[in-house]
């Protein structure tokens, strides 16, 4: 996943970040079916699993539809940095939903160092642009719906399979894409690019497929708030991609930032784990 905020960004190249992000979840789609069919399984449609679906549905159109507005206007390696900031909000609705135990002394100091990161970020972005702000902003609102979605799909607690889960997701959230393109673009990409038709596709097959499955998996595994780990691991690595494929910069406020997230996540997580 610390490839994906790049690959969006060229995904959206000579085509919109709308039928970047539509072609990307109806390939995805496709592709779950496809497994579904060839693996002989089939999609359970009690109401407890229609639950999950549509959970997991409305939070993978919600995160992605920001991710994606949000890559035009800021670097690929800030999206996953604002992305780090997953496992604080994470925890606050683990807390509240799920009952698991959270606001400890350590974990408080590191929700405060990561929301410090966060608004040096932010005040840097204001300072260059307002339309970058709006990006972190789009990013933060993305972070929000997919921590939600995460705890309540813990919530329902269908005991569904990763890609049954990932394919009754797509069900939901890909018509949905596909009527957001048509209502507010509707324009097909006549000149697609190599990079950008690659990146379609790589998203689709590993950001969507393989990514989700995993990740639902984990949430049938793990608890809530340790599943939130994942984005901690990201952001270095694609401040590090970005910089290096895409020519983005590094300033050293974005650095600072990263530096008080991460730390932040650090201590929220692992922080005076042998005394909380």
């Amino acid at each position: 996943w610390s490839t994906t905020p790049l690959a969006i960004k060229w995904s959206s190249m000579g085509a919109g970040f709308l039928f970047g992000v539509t072609s990307r979840m109806v390939i995805g789609l496709l592709l779950c079916v496809l497994i579904m069919v060839m693996t002989g399984r089939r999609l359970r449609l009690d109401g407890v699993a229609l639950q999950t679906y549509v959970a997991a549905g409305l939070g993978v159109w919600a995160t992605m539809m920001c991710v994606y507005w949000a890559a035009l206007y800021i670097p690929s390696g800030l999206i996953s940095v604002v992305f780090g900031i997953t496992p604080v909000f994470t925890g606050f609705f683990a807390s509240t939903l799920l009952g698991e135990q959270v606001f400890t002394r350590y974990k408080i100091i590191g929700m405060a160092m990561s929301l410090l990161g966060l608004l040096l970020i932010f005040r840097h972005s204001l300072n260059v642009g307002i339309t970058a702000g709006f990006g972190v902003v789009s990013v933060f609102t993305g972070v929000l719906a997919q921590s939600s979605s995460a705890v309540i799909i813990k919530r329902i607690r269908a005991g569904i399979a990763g890609i049954e889960t990932t394919t009754g997701a797509l069900l939901v959230s890909a018509p949905m894409f596909v009527v957001s393109w048509w209502l507010f673009d509707g324009a097909w990409a006549e000149q697609l690019g190599h990079r950008a038709t690659w990146s379609i596709l790589y998203l689709a097959a590993f950001g969507s497929v393989i990514g989700f499955i995993g990740y639902y998996y984990l949430i049938n595994q793990w608890p809530a708030s340790r599943v939130a780990l994942i984005p901690l691991v990201t952001p270095v690595l694609a401040l590090l991609i970005g910089y290096l494929f895409n020519a983005e910069t590094i300033g050293m406020t974005e650095i600072a930032g990263a530096v008080l997230i991460l730390a932040g996540l650090w201590a929220y997580e692992f922080g005076g784990r042998n005394r909380d």
